[in-house]
């Protein structure tokens, strides 16, 4: 059993503090936050110990969950890593992309493991397209949440866009060759819809769609490769996947929708609708990370997959910004 302590516990770490609570492989501890009676009340609901400052909740505990607003994660990641003490930090990594590359080159110096908090690696919806062979040729993804104040003192690009950049830069085993980029500030200071171009070295292209001013709730992405086509939407928590195949009798699973001819060779189309696990997405990035601890393997979504997401979203955001003059 991990014995876990979080720092920040606002809602997010409260939930993050609920799960761990629910979780046979972890203890929380304790919680440590800047706000005094919100700490005391969160130890209460979960019956762990609050710590006067992450210093000594630090020193208590096997594994650090950095649940903090972003400007103050590499100050406590710093204090976790120095002492030895295995980080998860919430997504985006840092606040800058130097920040993140200190914070990546101090776990790796120091040995320390780090996992960072792209949740929508382990929504069912996509966890179930692990059998599968990714050769994307195209991908599109929409993003999109109705307008709320909690979160926009950063563009949407860091707010709600770096979900979908992670997940393509983990689907498509290339470099990125060029972004483009263009945003609109519309309620905000910062860019409230934005959408970008990410082309790759292989050849694929993904067009990433973020807004936060819709009238309805949409986290979709579409996958385009040769003789399938993936549909997965992260919030209905479905995937769908149409495929042409040569065989002629596909899997049980499969429905047969037609015929393709080729040739002298017939080809038929079939779709899928995989069975999704039953697990909350949260409790598995923590599952995935203490996994990780226990067999001494580099976390699902390490410290550099978490830099290389920021460094992608921070491209976009300084293209958008020099078009907007900013």
């Amino acid at each position: 059993m991990h014995n876990v302590g979080i720092v920040g516990v606002g809602k997010l770490g409260n939930f993050h503090c609920r799960n761990l609570s629910q979780m046979q492989e972890a203890r929380l501890v304790g919680v440590n936050d800047s706000d005094a009676e919100r700490m005391a009340e969160i130890s209460q609901t979960y019956n762990c110990k609050a710590f006067e400052t992450p210093e000594a909740l630090i020193d208590a505990v096997d594994v650090v969950g950095i649940i903090v607003p972003t400007t103050h994660h590499l100050r406590m990641a710093k204090l976790a890593i120095k002492a030895r003490k295995p980080v998860f930090v919430e997504k985006p990594i840092a606040a800058s992309v130097e920040e993140a590359q200190e914070m990546v080159d101090l776990a790796e110096t120091h040995g320390v493991p780090l996992q960072v908090g792209h949740i929508e690696r382990f929504n069912p919806a996509i966890q179930a397209l692990d059998p599968l062979q990714f050769e994307p040729k195209f991908i599109e993804s929409h993003r999109l949440s109705p307008f709320n104040p909690r979160g926009t003192d950063v563009a949407v690009i860091l707010d709600l866009m770096i979900h979908d950049i992670d997940i393509i830069l983990s689907l498509v085993k290339s470099e990125l060759k060029d972004i483009r980029a263009n945003g609109v500030a519309v309620i905000s200071d910062q860019a409230d819809i934005a959408n970008a171009r990410l082309e790759f070295e292989s050849g694929c292209v993904a067009n990433v769609t973020a807004s936060r001013i819709s009238q309805r709730t949409m986290r979709k992405m579409r996958v385009f490769q040769p003789d399938s086509y993936i549909s997965i939407d992260f919030f209905q928590r479905l995937t769908e996947i149409y495929r042409i195949t040569n065989q002629d009798h596909p899997a049980k699973a499969a429905i047969e929708l037609g015929d393709i001819q080729n040739g002298k060779y017939k080809r038929h189309i079939v779709y899928e609708k995989p069975t999704l696990p039953e697990v909350d997405a949260m409790q598995s990035e923590w599952r995935a990370f203490f996994t990780a601890l226990d067999n001494n393997e580099e976390p699902v979504v390490s410290g550099r997959d978490g830099l290389k997401a920021l460094q992608t979203a921070s491209c976009i955001g300084d293209i958008i910004d020099g078009q907007q003059g900013n």
